[in-house]
């Protein structure tokens, strides 16, 4: 069974930063997109940060020269370093992984920033 685990949420100030990780339980080049995602209360789960097939980085406009999404082969992570945070970027946050055409989620870390 694939799994896929989230850490590092937790509360930061306005400005401050977070780094996310997602670990997997079977080599990262086996899935064929790597994501991050978020979700509020009412509101879609929106996509953040995505590498796609053999590298292709893609970022929500909201997100762009703030986030880093980035893979770590040896430890089958997928991270997400999050700078200049701000408010709206309070959420649960997710990584998703397509593994053989199936999308497998993570159970979701809080990341709250105060003003």
């Amino acid at each position: 069974q694939v799994q896929l685990v989230e850490s590092g949420g937790g509360l930061v100030q306005a400005g401050g930063s977070l780094r996310l990780s997602c670990a997997a339980n079977r080599d990262i080049f086996s899935f064929n997109a790597m994501a991050w995602y978020r979700q509020t209360p009412g509101k879609q789960r929106e996509m953040v940060a995505a590498i796609v097939g053999g590298g292709i980085i893609r970022y929500a406009d909201s997100v762009k020269g703030r986030f880093t999404i980035s893979r770590d082969i040896a430890k089958k992570s997928v991270h997400l370093q999050m700078n200049s945070l701000k408010p709206e970027d309070t959420a649960v946050y997710y990584c998703k992984g397509t593994y053989t055409s199936r999308d497998v989620w993570g159970q979701g870390t809080q990341v709250t920033v105060s003003s």
